[in-house]
């Protein structure tokens, strides 16, 4: 991108990462970068620190293998997502068969247990419960 601003030159990781739709806000992308979950050219990546265009970043993430991507452009204000999917270039190798299925295993665990009944359990229910937890 050309329209760079002077003043864009030098951007927090943070904000870049905000900027880019990498992550949904700022603070998110500030628990991550303090949490360690990115690395910026295999050193951990402090949301204080300024990125520069070629930088390597990778993004860990929960349920996903390792993001990789290449600062392409920086930008410190928010812009459409079309056009901040142009301020890097996606490097993530393609996940294998195998990384698939395990996902979508994965997704359907959560899915069975992670919702609640839309009511209360009758009396037959209370009893196969209590009877699951005797076990």
């Amino acid at each position: 991108m050309s329209d760079q601003s002077p003043a864009a030159a030098e951007v927090r990781l943070d904000v870049w990462l905000d900027v880019a739709c990498l992550f949904k806000t700022r603070s998110e992308a500030q628990k991550a970068c303090n949490g360690g979950k990115v690395d910026v050219n295999g050193h951990p990546g402090k949301p204080h620190r300024v990125i520069h265009i070629g930088d390597e970043l990778r993004i860990t993430r929960p349920h996903s293998p390792r993001q990789v991507v290449i600062v392409r452009a920086i930008l410190d204000r928010h812009v459409p997502k079309a056009q901040a999917h142009d301020l890097y270039e996606d490097r993530t190798p393609p996940p294998t068969p195998e990384e698939i299925e395990q996902r979508e295993l994965a997704r359907a665990f959560r899915q069975s247990f992670g919702s609640r009944p839309l009511r209360a359990p009758d009396k037959r229910e209370r009893r196969a419960i209590r009877k699951l937890k005797e076990m």
